[in-house]
């Protein structure tokens, strides 16, 4: 078809009557290689993947076959997660750990060497860490604390034991009796050595308290062969060696060339104790915790209770920290391979843990919402807590602070129900992740599965199911690519944070409910965002501070100069910021006051209340209350008090900004457009990634807190170089930019002129969008239950809503073709819009391929592909796995029969699709063509 001479005539004349402009638009995303000005792509800038070996059923044909698709699709790596096993494949499954999955892992790590690709491999089976090797006396603790009321002249009868029958494992360790009067004593020696206690009242009534090391009895979860048994106790150096010996036999020294060992997040429930505890707590805190069995247990919201047990859960982050954590990554260095670690869940400074590894781990968990014009969220999807980008940040902030490059996140876990989540709604959701310091992203997931299993093939039950066998695939390297331009970037120079904020997790030690105190991505809505901190750092943030969070232990590692704190010697912020708190370290501000002694600036909310714990408390009160009072303040305007010591400065202040300004800190007022930003420093200037999460679009100049003789656009969507339009002053650089709304583009600025670099093109005035008349003809290419008919339409609509039955249930890609005249060709830039998308498109203008439409906006910039006369338009489209899936539940097919969870729905509930509504398919449009003039400036 062709469109009339007149309406041609009306597009291009439109373009110069109109004023206005479009924001930047996407195109050719694997056209092309990266463009010159991006970073030399390695193959931790992919992203990686963890990669189910269900049963371990894995053979070296399937891992050839499978790892050259992924490599091909833009996958830099994979991390082998051993799982449970598909039934009626049992004759496949290879035992974990033996000789022949041994041999299955060095294959897989010649074959992805010879991709470019990389492998880790968690260290075991399932999660959390577990196995054969962990006998009961090396699994995971509890302690069970049992009372009895005691009156003058009796005794317990028979041998100390738990009541619960369930408790058989459990041996007692301590017996502390509580007098009428007040009296507190250790009976452990009275105890004979058949357990019985040999103690008798003098007079009165008497509480007698025991205390029993139990065990959890939690065993590996999603266990693969030979990976099945207890869960380990974290907490004891005995049991992690005992662990580390099963791995001692199977990789002595070597680590067979794969990269990283990985550990998943901490889901170690009710672990509250180990055999050692008393030992060291008593070495860690200075007391003997035997004398507080009744107010460890205790219920009241008494001081002492509340002070001891943040004693007792200081104990157990150190003993988490220090025996397994630093070991384990002690552990695999002497094998010439490095750590990857999720932190979240445990019990114990997050912040600490992270810096301890090689790679930190974040998790994103559900959907976000966006206001972004046309993204789907389907109801059902909704979690409980949404991702948080703050939660992300104890990741990239334990990272930064320990001077790693790499900080990696599980991606889109659960992300939409099963079949249903489309390229579009990730973007938003890895965007989030790269603002919050992540830049190592790893999907969620794909499973392995050979050729001969029928499709859809075998399945992870919590899954975005990124596998061959998605109907996606074929436009998987859209993303793919995005992603690696990105991570390119975020993994270069140095992370930029002006602040560094005290997390007060004494404050969440503080609580004199339960015992034990994990924290938990699925719970942040009670131990993180109802507090001062959260609210702080969520304010920041949007204001457009950057900041990383600092710990204790970090503090106490700390140098400071003038406008300058270093955190190890490495990540460098020039301001400390303390939100409020009511417990802090003696030794924290002590170290404060020092900091500011040695030329730092530390701007508190409020002076924190008191010290932590029940140790020599009077003591400590006094010591910290002189320290505070040793601090003298002046008022010196804006709500702000300041104490100047040594060549530093500490400033009181309730309202943070004027106390930033006046340490010479100031906000990145870009984020006044709604751009939210991340920086990177660079030796002669920084890269800036923005994004462009709200529902309108960004066109002006933006400030930039940076000098700079040169700004260099970059766009990670297309691949497109060149100069921005800037003005510049000694401090600040305004920059011309132009992001319709979920889009995003970097900024690479230099202190240097680069003259080599082509000027931005920006786009002008735009005629009103015009769609595209005539008629589209629409071929089915591949995909199933069977191939549709072909069809021609003269209106685009879902190809569910076809007379042809096939189309209703079919999942794959359609070709849609159509032709147009174009009678004349102007100067300026041609945008195609192709409108609604269901789900992704790869396009083609006069058999010239411009990309992989795969996100909001779907539009391209066309004008060097189009010509006069005849133009022909072909837009590929894959739609979501759903429908055939629909199908197949509808008639009953069998697809999944799993071992153990078998495959749930987001709600884990057994999945059942054949109710479902069938997902609209297909080019829906409408499809436009907009002319615009454009612009070449760098003044």
């Amino acid at each position: 078809m062709f469109f009339p001479k007149q309406l041609w005539f009306l597009l291009v004349t439109a373009a110069y009557l109109f004023g206005g402009t479009l924001p930047l638009l996407a195109q050719n995303q694997s056209a092309s290689p990266l463009s010159s000005g991006w970073p030399t792509v390695k193959k931790e800038n992919r992203p990686w993947t963890r990669w189910w070996w269900m049963g371990s059923a894995v053979d070296e044909k399937n891992i050839s076959h499978l790892l050259a698709q992924y490599a091909e699709a833009g996958l830099g790596g994979v991390e082998i997660a051993p799982i449970y096993g598909a039934v009626g494949y049992e004759n496949r499954y290879l035992p974990y750990l033996s000789p022949e999955w041994m041999r299955m892992l060095q294959f897989t790590v010649q074959k992805a060497n010879s991709l470019g690709m990389g492998v880790d491999m968690t260290q075991g089976t399932g999660w959390p860490f577990g196995g054969p090797q962990i006998t009961p006396e090396f699994a995971a603790a509890k302690l069970i604390i049992q009372d009895y009321t005691l009156p003058a002249g009796q005794q317990i009868p028979g041998t100390l034991q738990p009541k619960d029958f369930k408790e058989q494992l459990a041996t007692w360790q301590a017996v502390t009796a509580y007098g009428p009067n007040g009296e507190v004593l250790d009976l452990s020696d009275q105890v004979d050595l058949q357990g019985k206690l040999n103690w008798t009242p003098p007079t009165g009534t008497w509480r007698i308290y025991v205390a029993f090391v139990g065990r959890t009895g939690q065993k590996v979860k999603r266990a693969a062969p030979g990976g099945e048994g207890f869960t380990l106790d974290h907490l004891s150096g005995t049991a992690v060696e005992a662990y580390f010996n099963r791995f001692n036999l199977a990789f002595k020294q070597n680590n067979l060339g794969f990269r990283a060992f990985y550990n998943d997040s901490y889901e170690v429930y009710g672990a509250d104790w180990s055999p050692e505890f008393f030992e060291e707590f008593e070495a860690r805190r200075g007391y003997d915790l035997r004398h507080y069995l009744r107010e460890l247990v205790s219920s009241e919201k008494t001081a002492v209770v509340a002070r001891l047990k943040a004693d007792y859960r200081e104990t157990m982050g150190e003993m988490l920290l220090e025996n397994f954590t630093i070991p384990w990554s002690n552990w695999a260095h002497q094998r010439n391979s490095i750590t990857k670690n999720q932190a979240h869940g445990s019990p114990g400074n997050l912040l600490d843990l992270y810096a301890a590894v090689d790679i930190p781990e974040g998790e994103t968990f559900g959907s976000s919402y966006f206001p972004l014009p046309g993204l789907r969220r389907d109801s059902a999807d909704v979690r409980n807590v949404d991702p948080d980008p703050i939660m992300l940040k104890f990741a990239s902030s334990g990272g930064h602070a320990a001077g790693k490059n790499l900080i990696s996140s599980e991606t889109f876990t659960w992300l939409g129900e099963h079949f249903k989540t489309a390229f579009s709604q990730g973007k938003p959701e890895v965007e989030q992740l790269f603002l919050a310091g992540i830049n190592h992203v790893f999907y969620h997931g794909v499973t392995y599965s050979p050729e001969d299993v029928p499709w859809p093939g075998w399945l992870f039950y919590a899954s975005l199911n990124l596998t061959p066998a998605n109907s996606l695939w074929p436009h998987f390297s859209g993303i793919n690519t995005y992603i690696t331009r990105v991570q390119g970037v975020l993994q270069t120079g140095k992370p930029d944070n002006e602040i560094a904020l005290y997390w007060p997790i004494y404050d969440n030690y503080h609580q004199p409910e339960g015992r034990e105190k994990l924290f938990t991505v699925h719970a942040i809505n009670e131990w993180l965002q109802p507090t001062a901190f959260y609210k702080q750092t969520k304010n920041l943030i949007k204001m457009g501070y950057s900041l990383d969070f600092v710990s204790d232990k970090m503090l106490a590692q700390a140098q400071a100069s003038k406008n300058d704190i270093r955190i190890n010697f490495v990540v460098r912020h020039q301001v400390l910021v303390v939100p409020q708190a009511t417990y802090m370290p003696l030794s924290t501000l002590e170290k404060m006051v020092n900091l500011a002694k040695a030329g730092a600036t530390i701007i508190v909310e409020q002076l924190p209340q008191e010290v932590p714990g029940l140790h020599h408390l009077l003591h400590r009160q006094k010591q910290f209350q002189e320290l505070k009072h040793s601090l003298t303040f002046t008022e010196v305007g804006k709500g702000l008090k300041q104490c100047k010591i040594g060549t530093g400065q500490i400033l009181l202040a309730s309202a943070l900004p004027p106390a930033l300004e006046l340490a010479g800190i100031f906000r990145e007022k870009l984020t006044d457009t709604g751009l939210k930003f991340i920086r990177r420093e660079l030796p002669t200037g920084k890269y800036y990634y923005l994004v462009n999460h709200t529902a309108k679009a960004v066109d002006t100049r933006i400030p930039l807190n940076t000098p700079a003789q040169a700004v260099v656009i970059l766009d990670p969507q297309s691949g497109q170089v060149g100069l921005a339009a800037i003005t510049s002053t000694p401090d600040q650089t305004l920059a011309k930019v132009q992001l319709a709304a979920g889009e995003s583009l970097i900024l690479k600025t230099s202190t240097l002129p680069l003259p080599q670099v082509p000027a931005w093109e920006y786009l002008g005035p735009a005629a009103t969008s015009v769609s595209l008349p005539g008629e589209w003809y629409l071929h089915f290419t591949q995909g199933g239950p069977a191939l549709p008919a072909d069809h021609k339409f003269k209106k685009l609509y879902s190809w569910t809503e076809l007379p042809d039955k096939k189309a209703v249930n079919f999942s794959g890609t359609g070709t849609y073709t159509t032709t147009f005249t174009m009678p004349a060709k102007k100067a300026g830039e041609y945008l195609l819009d192709l409108g609604q998308v269901k789900e992704s498109a790869r396009v083609w203008v006069n058999d010239q391929e411009v990309g992989v439409l795969w996100s909001i906006p779907f539009r391209a910039r066309v004008g060097k592909y189009l010509k006069i006369g005849t133009n022909t338009i072909t837009v590929e489209v894959a739609n979501l796995m759903a429908n055939r899936i629909r199908y197949l539940d509808q008639q009953k097919i069998e697809w999944r029969k799993y071992h153990e969870i078998n495959f749930v729905n987001i709600n884990y509930k057994p999945f059942d699709a054949a109710d479902w509504q069938p997902m609209p398919s297909g080019l829906l449009g409408p499809v436009t063509i907009t002319f615009h003039e454009t612009t070449a400036s760098v003044k």
